[in-house]
Parts: C-alpha cells; sequence; structure tokens
C-alpha cells in the first residue's frame, strides 16, 4: 500500500485572497465592456460613407512594444520584491511605469496627428466614432494602472513598501497584464485586421 505524499496541512483548503477574487471580478466585468466595444468596432469597419478610414491609421509598433515590455517588467520587479530585493524592485517597477508612460504619450501623439493632419475626429464619421471609442476605452485603463503604479511608486520611495506587500501588488500585476491583453486584441482588430 502506498503512503499519501499529501499531509494535512497540504490538504487543507484556504480561501483565495479577496484581492484576487476582486481582481478577477473587475477583469470579468471589464472585459465584457471591451466585448462590446471590440464588437461594435468590427461590426462598423468599412461602413463609413465620407470622411478618413482605417487607411489612415499606421500601426504603432514602438509604442506597443513598450507597453507589451511593461508586462514583463512588472514581473521582473514582483520577483525583486518577493525576493527581498527592494533596490531593484523599485527600478522595475519605475520602468514599468515609464513603459506604459510611454504607451499613452504615444497614444495621445498619434491621435494629434489623426485629428490636426488627417481631420479625424470622434464625430467625423463612424469610422472615428468607433477607432476613438475603442482606442480610448483602452486608453483610460492604462491611465487608470499608471495612477495605481504611480502611486505605488510614491510609496516605495518613501520606504513603505515592503516585501510583506508582494501578494497585493499580485493583485495589481493582475489588472495590468489584463490591460496588455487587451491591446494585443485592440492592436490586432484595428491596425492589421481593419485596415
Amino acid at each position: 500500500m502506498e503512503q499519501s505524499l499529501i499531509t494535512a496541512e497540504d490538504a487543507e483548503w484556504k480561501l483565495p485572497s479577496a484581492g484576487r477574487v476582486g481582481m478577477f471580478v473587475l477583469i470579468f466585468a471589464e472585459l465584457a465592456i471591451f466585448t462590446i466595444f471590440i464588437v461594435a468596432y468590427a461590426f462598423y469597419i468599412g461602413k463609413s460613407l465620407s470622411g478618413p478610414t482605417a487607411a489612415v491609421l499606421s500601426p504603432p509598433l514602438f509604442i506597443s512594444a513598450c507597453l507589451l515590455s511593461s508586462s514583463w517588467t512588472m514581473e521582473l520587479s514582483l520577483i525583486s520584491l518577493e525576493r527581498d530585493r527592494i533596490a531593484r524592485f523599485k527600478l522595475w517597477w519605475l520602468v514599468t511605469f515609464l513603459l506604459g508612460a510611454t504607451f499613452l504619450t504615444g497614444t495621445a501623439l498619434e491621435w494629434h496627428h489623426l485629428i490636426v493632419d488627417e481631420g479625424l475626429c470622434i464625430s467625423t464619421n463612424l469610422f472615428g466614432t468607433t477607432f476613438y471609442s475603442l482606442v480610448g476605452l483602452h486608453g483610460f485603463h492604462v491611465t487608470v494602472g499608471l495612477l495605481v503604479i504611480g502611486g505605488v511608486a510614491i510609496f516605495s520611495a518613501l520606504g513603505q513598501v515592503t516585501r510583506e506587500q508582494a501578494s497585493k501588488l499580485a493583485v495589481i500585476s493582475l489588472y495590468w497584464h489584463f490591460v496588455d491583453a487587451v491591446w494585443l486584441v485592440v492592436f490586432s482588430l484595428v491596425y492589421l485586421i481593419g485596415r
């Protein structure tokens, strides 16, 4: 007869973290909202009868690489914090913030170009409405993420972030990874499929 390798302590069921559960509920709700906007954009592709169309878009490769890289730097910061390497955590957390801010700045510059040079506003035509709504919704989520990441960076600079907060910051990383994953879908639809 084989002995069980699972001890009573291992077999004890533990409630998942309230923060993780809450974040997954938020992500699920946000996913529903993004799905509506993505479906609307996909449905209306090519239906604008006048004005600029998706042909005026250029894939924002650099800022997309920045945003996607920020998920990697976020994970590096959490690994550093779990290993109690606070200075390294601060560095990677700051790099994550800067990469996200670069993405948001690039989006603002793209919008400036589209409005000023191409004459594409949210009210120009159906394409403008769906484009700014979808990309703007994503930009709003990046902004929220940057505010939270920036707040943690401030607390970190004040010496208030320790190894004990690693699980709480991992909840923030779930949101950030969600924002990055949504961008892959938005980028593919708007800049690749929709053109």
